[in-house]
């Protein structure tokens, strides 16, 4: 049992963390330093190696994941009066961005041993106004795009892959960011690579991406280095967008980031693969399944607890976790539970799977720094789970 008198000396281990080393500083130097803070070349720069990254035609870079999966709502044509059927157990934002479009997110159920969207129940949900699915990669594990699009393609559904937890994954054979009509990314700091805050959506189709860099600039047909260029103070606003615009100095971090990707994606799977070495006794304890036919890039690593076998329930395990120094963390709560989606009439009972098995989650530390015995310090108070009262 871990030794509570101990537990304040030691050093706190968060749930996700970033890396900024010196190449990140230089670049993000170097961009200060230019002509070009926002709308300029390193934008494109970033865009282009992160789609060549994930096998990609077409990348746009937007300044959050939120505005990465607005932006491909709009492109796809998600509109007042549509229906967009989103997985319940997700951040808000997957479903948020039907919303902002006036459309009706309608919540799928989950798998209980992988969380990612349960496409029988997709099936059932499916009306004349369903618009798009949002796929969740939850964790870092790919959906099952063949299923979806099996539902999806005869009906003139767009899928919509919410691959924020995914750069590196793939799903059998084909990489995260090529599976969906539109794939968004998020950059936020606890992710695999980081713009402070930032967001991209990649795409094959030439015309969604068009819309989406026009979406992103107020819906504006040029910005104001093409104008500058061709020596024109002329645009037109073609229709209503947004400042979703990522600067250039946010893409200079990102551009020095993307050359450890690959590193980092490897470096999280050797930790996943340490905690299911160090779990495998714990029987309370039940890490969440990896279909054969995908790899994980474990954003984020997540167990289930074996509340039937433990004399405590999950708020008393997050505690403990937390009193022992290990940031635990929960992702996420079904999102029509949150008070904004009751006010708008959802109700509890709507994805039981969901409900049940939030009650069961903790999310573990996941970085690519943590080293062996930071795992084993995670299963030795796991493990001590079971003496509590």
């Amino acid at each position: 049992m871990p030794d509570r008198d101990g537990a304040a000396a030691l050093n706190f281990l968060p749930y996700g963390r970033q890396e900024i080393g010196d190449a990140d500083i230089k670049a993000v130097v170097e961009a200060l330093c230019s002509d070009w803070l926002t709308t300029g070349p390193r934008v494109g720069q970033f865009e282009r190696a992160f789609a060549r990254f994930c096998g990609a035609a077409e990348g746009v870079a937007v300044n959050s994941g939120t505005a990465a999966l607005h932006s491909a709502m709009r492109a796809v044509g998600v509109a007042q009066g549509d229906e967009v059927i989103v997985p319940a157990i997700t951040f808000a934002a997957s479903a948020n961005a039907a919303v902002y479009e006036g459309a009706t997110p309608v919540f799928a159920d989950v798998e209980a041993d992988t969380l990612l969207i349960d496409t029988s129940c997709v099936e059932s949900l499916i009306t004349p106004k369903t618009r798009a699915i949002v796929a969740v990669d939850y964790a870092g594990q790919p959906a099952d795009y063949d299923a979806l699009y099996a539902i999806a393609r005869s009906r003139n559904i767009a899928i919509v892959a919410d691959a924020c937890h995914a750069p590196g994954a793939t799903y059998k054979g084909r990489m995260a960011g090529t599976l969906a009509d539109i794939s968004c990314f998020s950059f936020h700091p606890v992710k695999h690579l980081t713009t402070c805050e930032g967001g991209m959506t990649l795409t094959d189709n030439r015309d969604y991406a068009a819309h989406m860099r026009r979406f992103r600039n107020h819906g504006i047909d040029s910005d104001h280095r093409k104008r500058d260029a061709e020596g024109t103070f002329a645009y037109d606003m073609i229709e209503l967008g947004y400042n979703y615009r990522l600067p250039d100095v946010q893409c200079a971090l990102g551009l020095a980031q993307l050359e450890r990707l690959p590193h980092w994606v490897a470096r999280r799977r050797t930790v996943a693969a340490w905690y299911e070495e160090a779990l495998a006794g714990i029987t309370h304890v039940c890490p969440l399944r990896v279909h054969a036919d995908r790899t994980n890039a474990h954003h984020l690593y997540v167990v289930r607890l074996d509340l039937s076998r433990l004399n405590i329930d999950r708020a008393r395990a997050f505690s403990y976790l937390r009193e022992n120094r290990i940031g635990a963390n929960v992702h996420y709560a079904p999102v029509y539970l949150h008070s904004f989606y009751q006010g708008r009439g959802y109700r509890a009972g709507l994805c039981p799977v969901a409900e049940k098995t939030y009650q069961e989650i903790l999310t573990l530390p996941m970085f690519p720094a943590m080293a062996q015995g930071d795992v084993a310090r995670v299963a030795n108070v796991l493990r001590a789970l079971a003496t509590l009262r």
